[in-house]
């Protein structure tokens, strides 16, 4: 009965579990390409998420620079010789070798490797993160 309703103009969508939904078009919104629509409409506009704020379709907007400097920021201080005389990355390439002895066979639960392994990776990410951060930030002029 509900699809009697709308009017020929309008296309009908079955949805789930017997709804009807009705598409209509309006210039403010993108068409998107389909097996049954035959041409596409192709914006340069961001794509606005609300009235404020657009997203940026370059959200990376990703700089060798900050991985460059982010891995030499965090190779530095987790190379000082802080746990018991050794550095971390000591203690994580170091845990390497005893367990490629053992190849086939992965390492243990209750092995230090997966310890200095997580540790080692976290600290990176998370220098990476706020060196994209920071650096971006302050290309945008976030902090002037």
């Amino acid at each position: 009965m509900a699809q009697a309703m709308v009017s020929m103009a309008t296309p009908v969508v079955a949805g789930l579990g017997g709804s009807a939904l009705t598409a209509r078009r309006t210039a403010a919104k993108v068409q998107l390409t389909s097996a049954f629509v035959g041409e596409s409409v192709r914006t340069e506009q961001a794509v606005c998420m609300s009235r404020t704020t657009c997203f940026q379709r370059n959200w990376l907007r990703k700089d060798l620079s900050v991985v460059g400097f982010g891995l030499i920021g965090w190779m530095a201080p987790s190379s000082l010789p802080l746990i018991n005389g050794n550095s971390l990355t000591g203690l994580f390439l170091g845990s390497i070798g005893p367990e490629l002895a053992h190849f086939p066979t992965g390492p243990a639960l209750t092995s230090p490797f997966w310890l200095w392994m997580l540790t080692w990776h976290v600290g990176l990410f998370v220098v990476l993160t706020l060196g994209q951060i920071g650096f971006k930030g302050r290309q945008d002029g976030y902090w002037s």
